[in-house]
Parts: C-alpha cells; sequence; structure tokens
C-alpha cells in the first residue's frame, strides 16, 4: 500500500492501482476484473475518507470535418449512493461503447464510483465513511436551515438521509463540485437505483422514456445534486433510477437506454460553433466583453 495525501480526503492509505479493480469488480454485478481493467479509469488526486482513490476518465469528442463546434459536455456519475450496485455497474458497461457513434460526438468525463466507502463497506451501505448521503450534501441555497430541518422533520432523522454537519462537507462531495466547476459539463447523468423511474431537473425539455423507464419526477430535495445543478445552477441534470440496486437489466435494455439517452442529448442540448464561442469571449465596441452565463 502507498501512502497519499490529499486536499479532499487528509492523510489516507490508498491501494495501489493494482487494487482498485479487484476490490470494485469483486463488488459489481456483471463488471469483470477485465471490464474494469479496460475502462482506463485514472486517479482524480481526490481521496474517500478512507483513502480509496475517486476515479475518472476523460474521452474527448472525435474530431468534426464541418463547421468548428464546442462538443457537448457529459459528466456521467454512479455509485453516489454505495448500496446501489447496478448504478455503478452500468456505467462500467457504457464506457465500452464510448468509442463508437453515437457517442463519439460528446466529451465525456465519467466516474463510475464516486463514493467508494459505501459500495467497499463491508456491507454496501447508502452513505459515505462518515455517514452522510453524498445526495443531501450539495450546497443548495438555504442548505444550513432546509436540509436539517428536512432531515428531522420529513425523513425523522433517517441515517440513512444524513445531510452532513455543513454543505460540502465530504471528500467525495468537494471533489465534484470543484470537477464540475473544472470541466463545465452541458449536462449531468447520475445514475441512482432502485425507483425503475427517470427524473430530471433544468432548463432543457425533460426525457419522457429510457428504454422501459418512464420520467416520473421523484421531488427536489435540499442538498441534493438535481437541486444543486439543475434547479440552481441551471446545468440540466438526468437521474436514471434503475429498477434493481443489486441485480442488473438485461442487456438489451442496458442499450436501449444508453442509445435513448444519447438521442436526448443530441436533440436536446445544443452544440455552439467554436466561431460563436471565440466572438463571444472578444471585446466589443468599447472595450467591454460579454457576459458568459
Amino acid at each position: 500500500m502507498a501512502w497519499c495525501l490529499s486536499a479532499f480526503g487528509g492523510n489516507a492509505v490508498a491501494p495501489q492501482s493494482g487494487d482498485w479493480c479487484k476490490r470494485l469488480s469483486d463488488r459489481l454485478p456483471d463488471v469483470s476484473l477485465a471490464d474494469c481493467q479496460q475502462s482506463a479509469l485514472k486517479p482524480t488526486g481526490a481521496l474517500s475518507q478512507k483513502g480509496f482513490p475517486i476515479l475518472k476518465r476523460v474521452i474527448p469528442a472525435a474530431q468534426s470535418s464541418g463547421p468548428r463546434k464546442e462538443a457537448v459536455r457529459v459528466l456521467l456519475l454512479g455509485g453516489i449512493h454505495g448500496d446501489e450496485l447496478t448504478a455503478a455497474a452500468i456505467v462500467f458497461q457504457w464506457m465500452q461503447w464510448m468509442q463508437n457513434a453515437p457517442a463519439r460526438n460528446f466529451e465525456w468525463e465519467v466516474a463510475p464510483v464516486v463514493n467508494p466507502d459505501g459500495l467497499l463497506a463491508p456491507k454496501p451501505q447508502r452513505v459515505n465513511a462518515n455517514g452522510v448521503d453524498l445526495n443531501r450534501n450539495f450546497p443548495t441555497p438555504g442548505w444550513k436551515n432546509d436540509a436539517p430541518r428536512y432531515w428531522t422533520r420529513v425523513t425523522r432523522s433517517d441515517p440513512r438521509r444524513f445531510p452532513g454537519a455543513a454543505p460540502l462537507s465530504e471528500p467525495e462531495t468537494r471533489w465534484l463540485n470543484e470537477e464540475m466547476e473544472r470541466f463545465r459539463p452541458h449536462v449531468i447523468i447520475s445514475v441512482h437505483a432502485p425507483f425503475g423511474v427517470l427524473d430530471f431537473d433544468g432548463p432543457a425539455p425533460a426525457p419522457r422514456r429510457f428504454g422501459r423507464l418512464h420520467l416520473s419526477p421523484v421531488g427536489v430535495y435540499p442538498g441534493s445534486l438535481g437541486n444543486y445543478s439543475g434547479v440552481h445552477k441551471n446545468v440540466p441534470v438526468i437521474t436514471i433510477e434503475l429498477p434493481n440496486a443489486l441485480a442488473m437489466p438485461p442487456q438489451a435494455e442496458v442499450k436501449r437506454i444508453w442509445f435513448d439517452m444519447l438521442g436526448w442529448i443530441a436533440r436536446n442540448v445544443p452544440q455552439r460553433t467554436q466561431v460563436a464561442q471565440e466572438a463571444d469571449a472578444s471585446p466589443r465596441q468599447g472595450g467591454v466583453a460579454k457576459a458568459v452565463r
């Protein structure tokens, strides 16, 4: 084992690269050791509370021969809740198809296991190693009042839904928040289980159906990623709720969800020409540059 320091995780022991895929593939359904190794995930430099590296892969868009356009940037996340094993496993399967059309039209950043400590606990758990529900820990407006009140009054202090002592109190959410600022995604796809529906937050037209999953909004919660990104930051968030947290959907359904998702992105997340991007950043008459929203 190698000692590693991280601004996100503090002093912790990080497993060496040979251990990552062994531990993840042993836990995840339908993900072999070879599948994980071929995913080409790399450590981000951030560690979970227990020292497991948060892993990601960046896949650039294919070069276009037409007018220069800024590729749509897609942030794909799995495993925010550690006991939703299929939410991480399906992302590993989708990564095998990202070099093929039409996925190559987009720029991808993929983090299949945002909550490795919850996933790798002796019994997988929703919360991270500090007992915090990461999907209630984002800094939505009014969090300091709304999140604790919602937790005590609505969930009756359910420990599986504890929002934390403060927004972004956890190394995993701090990493994801900084990554959102750095990558500036045009759309975020977050995979969960086991409600078997689609949820959506944000300014774009909502998807009606991916595979057998139909749109059925599950609500807006203090500190949730959908609330923070989709409502507050105006970056659309699609939440895919698989029907089972432990058993993967049939392979044909995994593909249907994937291709329906790609089609929705292509139709509803518009590209901008690179020329327009450069014009927006250039000075206007009088030396005033156009503001970037």
